[in-house]
């Protein structure tokens, strides 16, 4: 390590030697623990530089006592700014006006031509029961009898007329 720091008396000759010594192992020490995130790791450095000419009457100016400071100063300021981050949300930059979505029902109602057009496609019994069942939200028993047919009958139509639809609707590209 630098013999100087110990035998310089000015304080800013004394800092900037520290500076040189010691500001690259500890930028890249400090990388290291801040996720290789250079601008904060340089912030860190600066701070810890700070602080270093803040207490330079307190401290020891052996290298390696200095070095030890270096690392327990910079390791709480990281420490520090993670708990600073995880307090508050990030932030994050508004959104364009022109590039956020507005619902305007336009897909809700393409989805209802697009599904009438298939239902329209059935026979009309499996129709039938797919309207009283599902747009009517009747049970199977209010089904079978309105429609006048056993509900093991309404059961096995809506089986099937739902299977056809399924099959209508994935052909014209709506469902998977």
């Amino acid at each position: 390590m630098c013999p100087v720091l110990g035998h310089l008396d000015d304080m800013e000759h004394r800092i900037q030697a520290l500076y040189e010594e010691f500001g690259g192992p500890l930028l890249r020490h400090v990388r290291k623990t801040t996720g290789n995130d250079l601008q904060w790791a340089e912030d860190v450095v600066q701070e810890t530089m700070v602080r270093a000419w803040r207490h330079s009457d307190r401290l020891q100016w052996e290298p390696g006592l200095v070095w030890a400071w270096l690392l327990t100063v910079a390791r709480r300021i990281v420490i520090d700014g993670r708990r600073r981050r995880s307090a508050r949300p990030r932030e994050v930059e508004p959104p364009e006006a022109d590039t956020v979505p507005v619902p305007d029902g336009c897909d809700r109602a393409l989805s209802a031509i697009v599904v009438a057009d298939a239902l329209r496609s059935l026979s009309q019994e499996h129709r039938e029961v797919i309207e009283q069942t599902y747009l009517r939200d009747r049970t199977i028993s209010e089904a079978a009898e309105i429609l006048g047919i056993p509900p093991g009958t309404v059961k096995s139509r809506l089986y099937y007329g739902i299977r056809a639809l399924r099959g209508l609707l994935r052909d014209k590209g709506v469902a998977g």
